[in-house]
């Protein structure tokens, strides 16, 4: 397993993975993070970032059954592991560990 450090999309591609669970695969996930940030993305980006949470053990990928709206071609559906899982978990704990510790004059000052 490669290093476990997480960048930025690859957390989202990771936490979406998690949101579509059984219905994870490039195309949704593309779609999903432009739903939920507005922001637009690249589906190669999104593979790119998939393969590399697979290396790292984040995720594991099957392909799908064939369907005719995909002329017979089959999904690549990804699904969180233990790893991928407790990766989130992980982030979290330190994202509000980092948040809790701004002081509270912080949020008070005008930019």
């Amino acid at each position: 397993m490669k290093g476990t450090y997480l960048g930025e999309f690859e957390e989202l591609v990771l936490l979406v993975t998690g949101v579509l669970y059984e219905e994870a695969y490039g195309v949704a996930i593309m779609e999903e993070i432009e739903a939920q940030t507005g922001r637009s993305v690249n589906i190669s980006a999104v593979h790119a970032a998939l393969k590399r949470l697979e290396d790292k053990g984040f995720v594991q990928s099957e392909l799908g059954g064939a369907t005719a709206e995909r002329g017979g071609r089959r999904k690549r559906l990804f699904h969180l592991t233990a790893a991928g899982k407790k990766a989130i978990v992980d982030t979290r704990a330190l994202r509000n560990q980092l948040y809790d510790a701004i002081p509270k004059i912080a949020w008070n000052l005008s930019i």
